[in-house]
């Protein structure tokens, strides 16, 4: 029995995260069969989602969720891909995952406005009289670690040229194909894809969704993706109540 543990549809996405919907992606390309759970974030070593519990054994980040799987299950997201596909398809996940996602966040966590009406809502649960100094305190160290990786760094002007790039060359590699290598989706448009639906969200007050927007073929693929993989998805009720507007 396994049961993959994220959070939902929010910001007018299928999952806050990324990494959440990329392994939700995963897990179906797999074809397992699995149940979704709210995410504990104090109860895993890594603070962090999503994670998977499988027979009682715990599996944390998406990267390593999949090798878990493809390991147990003897068949793997790369089967039929030719060495080059393979280098090809990573590179396209490390570069969705190790620039544009931080960027993305940045905007979404740095920019008052967005912080506000988005990632805001995650501290809910704190009592009140503290609740503003715990939202601070955590985005003071997200700030921290932004400018210490670098992304911080950077102007606004800097940070959306960065992401155009990475933007541009995904559309680029796409072209006129239903998928990042075909007409099948691999391995890489879970991660591309979740990055894409993340930065395409017209919720937050970001130029990154007009970057998207501009490329037809990403649109099509981030719509392509949406219907495959989030049409029917379940998650607990009780999500709705956690996740209202303070």
């Amino acid at each position: 029995m396994i049961t993959f543990y994220g959070w939902g549809p929010m910001f007018d996405c299928p999952s806050p995260s990324p990494f959440v919907m990329k392994s939700d992606i995963q897990l179906q390309m797999l074809g397992v069969s699995f149940t979704r759970a709210m995410a504990d974030l104090e109860s895993v070593p890594k603070h962090k989602a999503p994670y998977i519990i499988d027979d009682g054994h715990l599996v944390e980040d998406s990267n390593f969720i999949r090798r878990h799987l493809e390991t147990k299950l003897g068949r793997g997201l790369y089967d039929g891909m030719s060495g080059k596909e393979i280098a090809a398809s990573w590179a396209l996940e490390r570069m969705a995952e190790g620039q544009l996602a931080k960027i993305m966040a940045y905007e979404r966590w740095m920019k008052d406005e967005n912080f506000n009406k988005g990632p805001a809502q995650f501290f809910l649960d704190v009592p009140e009289p503290a609740r503003a100094g715990v939202r601070q305190e955590v985005r003071n160290g997200l700030a921290a670690m932004h400018t210490g990786e670098g992304t911080g760094r950077f102007t606004d002007e800097e940070r959306m040229q960065l992401a155009d790039w990475d933007i541009g060359a995904i559309a680029m590699h796409l072209g006129d194909q239903d998928y990042m290598f075909g007409d099948e989706p691999s391995c890489a448009d879970a991660a591309v894809a979740a990055v894409l639906i993340a930065c395409a969200t017209e919720y937050f007050d970001t130029p990154l969704s007009g970057l998207v927007r501009k490329h037809d073929n990403l649109v099509a693929y981030i719509d392509r993706m949406t219907a495959r993989y989030f049409a029917n998805i379940d998650w607990p009720a009780s999500y709705i109540m956690a996740t209202e507007p303070a």
